[in-house]
């Protein structure tokens, strides 16, 4: 998932983002009001973790705003206000869940999980290109009958480009979608990642399901070895 993290305690949102970053997740991280409101207003993002207590402008406030002006982005409300009203505030205004600090990471791995599900009704529960099957939710990948085992970040690539199937992606359309905000490293990064990909769903089944657009980006496509489509490439 692509999260968005609003937490003015620093020790705690980079505690967060560090547990969440390591199973496999991307988190933006905002540290006020006002530009935790313009990142979730952006959009782009699963779910948004929202403290209530910030600088600049509430959670309450954030939250209102979003849902007048129709960003209906699960929000998950983190606090230390552990009161039933407003807990009940909160979900008067819009939230989809709640956790009080302190809190389980288990259990707030398990609340981002099932929000992801609910929000979910819109896109393929399974996304498939050709006999290539990827399951978001159980994070499991298969070509056919076979299972094939990724680590997290070729997980995230392969879930962007199958959820662009068809489509032009560039590789920094994959930076920002899989990769967090903090990473200030070059985007060929990408191309290694692609290359992994290719020896693991492609190369032991004489596919070509990634396709390289040279100077354009990368599509997924269903063709075998030797099929490859005119003006496209292996390299990059």
């Amino acid at each position: 998932m692509r999260l968005l993290l609003v937490e003015d305690e620093r020790p705690l949102a980079e505690m967060v983002r560090r547990g969440l970053a390591r199973e496999g997740h991307t988190v933006d991280v905002r540290h006020d009001g006002p530009s935790g409101l313009e990142a979730a207003t952006a959009g782009g993002f699963d779910v948004v973790i929202l403290d209530i207590m910030l600088p600049g402008l509430s959670g309450y406030r954030i939250l209102q705003r979003l849902r007048s002006a129709g960003v209906w982005t699960p929000v998950l409300m983190l606090t230390a206000k552990d009161g039933e009203y407003d807990e009940a505030d909160a979900f008067d205004l819009g939230a989809d869940d709640y956790l009080t600090k302190p809190f389980s990471f288990v259990v707030l791995l398990a609340r981002l999980r099932a929000l992801q599900r609910r929000a979910g009704d819109a896109r393929p529960t399974v996304l498939e290109v050709g006999d290539l099957q990827l399951d978001p939710a159980r994070h499991r990948v298969h070509r056919g009958g076979t299972e094939i085992t990724l680590t997290p970040r070729e997980f995230g690539v392969l879930e962007h480009l199958m959820r662009h199937a068809g489509e032009v992606v560039t590789k920094t359309d994959i930076l920002r979608a899989v990769w967090d905000a903090h990473y200030e490293g070059e985007v060929n990064v990408v191309e290694v990642y692609v290359g992994y990909l290719r020896k693991k769903i492609d190369a032991p089944f004489g596919t070509q399901t990634i396709e390289t657009l040279r100077g354009v980006g990368y599509r997924t496509t269903s063709v075998t070895d030797g099929a490859s489509p005119s003006g496209s490439g292996r390299s990059g």
